[in-house]
């Protein structure tokens, strides 16, 4: 097989696998939904910038409006390519990520991937196995807050 048609392949896989995921159920009957527009309006944006070791703190208990604000933007932008699982989707799953990456390490490879793939082995490693380049989501360093408090969530902190 041609590589042409191995991408083409792959492209084809991938999107359907998008797609698949993209279903109505991110939003429960009673809940409303989050407006991640409204969540990140008014707040510099940070994305493309590497974020330094130290720079990034976290405390416990964790902040409840974070988590929530948090999984919203899991439901939007991360779940088409990231289970909250072990299982590797089109990216590797989620579950106890907050126990192996630092809070930096995931900041930066959220809001600044090119620079991660270009200088950190461990992303490197990642694009090795999953084969798929994660896309930037033009997520600011706050709004990355939000997703690593729900991360540690998922992790089982309280």
């Amino acid at each position: 097989m041609k590589l042409s048609n191995l991408i083409i392949s792959g492209a084809i896989i991938t999107s359907i696998g998008w797609l698949a995921s993209c279903g109505s159920e991110g939003v429960k009957k009673d809940e409303k939904p989050i407006d991640v527009q409204e969540l990140s309006k008014d707040q510099p944006e940070t994305h493309g910038t590497e974020v330094k070791e130290g720079e990034i703190a976290f405390t416990n208990p964790l902040n409840a409006e974070w988590v929530t604000a948090g999984k919203g933007m899991y439901e939007l932008k991360c779940q088409s390519c990231h289970r909250l699982t072990e299982e590797k989707l089109v990216g590797p799953g989620w579950k106890d990520v907050t126990k192996r990456r630092t809070p930096t390490w995931i900041t930066n490879m959220i809001t600044n991937v090119d620079m991660m793939l270009e200088t950190d082995a461990e992303a490197q490693k990642l694009l090795e196995l999953c084969m798929v380049r994660m896309p930037n989501q033009n997520i600011t360093k706050d709004d990355s807050r939000k997703i690593i408090e729900f991360m540690r969530s998922n992790d089982g902190e309280k």
